[in-house]
């Protein structure tokens, strides 16, 4: 395996190309001036006009270097991830990942906080398959993340370490759980893994009834995303690498819809931060890679068995502005549950959004299970 430090690069080309689509917008019409049909009209507008006419890539691309990236390739596969090193004399290794619409970027706000205090992070921070910097699958289902990260961190070093993970990251990590007991000392997700039933399961309990109502009011509401992601990924992806505004459209309402911002998205994440994420997508051309995930994960990756269930101490974060929360007696089904939080603030992205409680609850979990 070869692991070399990486650099982004400029691509005065590409900037060229991005400036002509950005100033040559055929703008959609809009009967509401509100997020109730999705993306909000005036705010896409202004967001698009700060992308030309402010946001200066090479600048924002120089702070982006100045993280420790590094590319791996595992069984001829190239995987992008951040390496930091944690203070102190025996930091734990941390393997955490994010989900979609999100990037790395989403954990600058965290890292600072794992990489200090008692006890400190190693933390490394991958880029899914086909998302990013990492390589995009050229077949379906050609790579499963549950089996690079393991190898990965083997090479780092890192023969027992802890895993989280938030959306699909939360999946990820519970499959590494699975299939490497002997090498994961602790679980930490903010999003509950379905499994099938058993026989003589116990009938779901009030709370977890009132969930799977909930889920299916979310399901039917703001699930048209995940339908469409699930069932025909190619038909969007095309219209979302050939513009930006319909990238920045697609993303950007889901930051909106899923950030614990009382609908001022701003005042969490800055322009500048947005359009660090959406040119991360789009630089590398990544949104149909990414969004195939969803198709995968569903129809061709196999589902957890019946009988799966993850020995690992494991702490459930819960962020009141995310999706459909589950109960503790749910995840209990699935999960060696030891903590389970319901935290006072934060959305989706809690990495960004709530980083203090989210540092001070893997840290405490870290504690918990050394103990």
């Amino acid at each position: 395996m070869m692991v070399v430090p990486f650099e982004i690069p400029f691509d005065r080309k590409m900037v060229t190309d991005l400036h002509r689509r950005l100033a040559e917008v055929r703008w959609n019409d809009a009967v509401t001036t509100d997020w109730s049909q999705g993306t909000e009209s005036g705010f896409l507008a202004a967001l698009v006009a700060h992308w030309r006419d402010r946001y200066d890539w090479r600048e924002r691309l120089a702070a982006l270097n100045r993280l420790p990236h590094f590319r791996a390739t595992i069984d001829g596969y190239g995987v992008h991830f951040l390496h930091f090193r944690g203070g102190g004399r025996t930091p734990q290794p941390l393997l955490l990942m994010n989900g979609w619409p999100s990037s790395f970027l989403e954990y600058r706000h965290l890292v600072p906080l794992l990489v200090t205090g008692d006890p400190s992070f190693d933390v490394v921070i991958p880029s899914l398959p086909g998302f990013g910097f990492s390589d995009k699958p050229s077949r379906p289902y050609q790579v499963e993340p549950a089996d690079l990260y393991p190898k990965l961190m083997a090479a780092l070093g890192y023969e027992r370490f802890m895993v989280a993970g938030t959306d699909i990251g939360s999946g990820v990590a519970t499959r590494i759980a699975l299939q490497h007991p002997d090498r994961v000392h602790a679980l930490h997700v903010s999003a509950v893994a379905p499994k099938p039933d058993r026989p003589g399961d116990p009938p779901p309990s009030e709370a977890e009834a009132a969930y799977a109502r909930r889920a299916a009011i979310w399901s039917r509401d703001e699930g048209g995303y995940q339908a469409l992601q699930n069932s025909k990924p190619q038909t969007l992806a095309f219209g979302l690498a050939d513009s930006p505004v319909g990238l920045a459209s697609w993303i950007i309402e889901k930051f909106h819809g899923w950030t614990d911002c009382d609908g001022d998205l701003i005042s969490v994440w800055p322009f500048e931060t947005l359009i660090d994420n959406l040119m991360v997508y789009w630089t590398t051309n990544t949104i149909g890679s990414s969004v195939r995930y969803y198709h995968e994960g569903t129809r061709i990756r196999p589902p957890l068995a019946a009988d799966a269930y993850v020995h690992a101490p494991t702490a459930v974060a819960m962020w009141p502005h995310d999706l459909a929360l589950a109960p503790r007696e749910l995840a209990e089904r699935l999960y060696n549950v030891r903590r389970y939080t319901l935290m006072p603030k934060g959305g989706h992205f809690p990495a960004w959004e709530a980083p203090d409680l989210y540092a001070e609850d893997l840290r405490r979990h870290a504690d918990d299970s050394i103990a």
